[in-house]
């Protein structure tokens, strides 16, 4: 058997970036997905993967028609897509009085429409092949709500919704979907934020801590190992205590 082939939305973001060096690590060979316009975070992206098993494609995955162009081509180059991890996610923060539908539309059909259009197209493969690995990135939002993110935590409530429906629709088929939601971890979008609210927020984690993107990544390596079939329909929160239930 070859290298699983493995594909990471986002790829080229903070988060999606640690995820892709986890999974080169772990013996894949890595499609890190993200738009190519982003030209100057691409070469980066590459400088920083370099030597690692980690290429790039370029694919919108807000839309449904792309993301079959690049199932089939992945397919076609490397025979299969093993491991799909749904990380690609954008913010268009506002209270619900001040959101225009705009923003409401733009974070579900890329935060959630996206895991649609990608599995939609690589699943049958994937059972075809008998074997699958499916992780979507969720959030601790979509487990509590947050201030001005109606439509965000919307999305990721409805990622784990999703995982659970399709992990039963695929389990006997050697596929599992499962949902990994981060608390809060050191990304641009935090970093972005004023110091002393961080400090706020690091005091209420039970860990004292903000996470780091390879908490998250190697909670991804985990899930998609080939040794990880017994667990499926799960949501692994990591959120350094922030939010537990059970």
């Amino acid at each position: 058997m070859g290298k699983r082939i493995a594909v990471v939305t986002g790829g080229i973001g903070g988060l999606g970036t640690e995820i892709c060096k986890a999974l080169a690590l772990a013996g894949r060979t890595v499609i890190a997905v993200d738009l190519d316009s982003r030209e100057q975070r691409i070469a980066g992206f590459k400088r920083e993967v370099e030597g690692l098993d980690i290429h790039f494609a370029a694919a919108d995955v807000a839309d449904h028609e792309d993301c079959g162009r690049l199932v089939r081509d992945i397919e076609e180059r490397h025979g299969s897509l093993d491991i799909l991890v749904n990380n690609a996610g954008i913010t268009r923060d506002s209270t619900l009085r001040k959101m225009d539908r705009a923003q409401w539309d733009a974070v579900l059909d890329v935060n959630l429409g996206s895991a649609f259009n990608l599995c939609g197209h690589a699943i049958a493969g994937m059972q075809a092949r008998a074997f699958g690995r499916v992780v979507n990135i969720s959030s601790v939002s979509g487990q509590t709500g947050n201030f001005g993110q109606t439509n965000y935590a919307a999305a990721k409530a409805g990622l784990h919704g999703f995982t659970m429906s399709l992990a039963r629709e695929v389990a006997s088929k050697g596929i599992t979907v499962n949902s990994v939601s981060p608390g809060y971890i050191h990304t641009a979008m935090t970093g972005a934020m004023p110091p002393e609210v961080l400090d706020k927020v690091a005091a209420s984690i039970p860990a004292g801590r903000l996470g780091q993107p390879t908490d998250i990544a190697r909670t991804v390596a985990f899930l998609s190992d080939d040794a990880a079939g017994y667990i499926t329909g799960a949501n692994v929160p990591v959120n350094g205590g922030l939010f537990m239930s059970f």
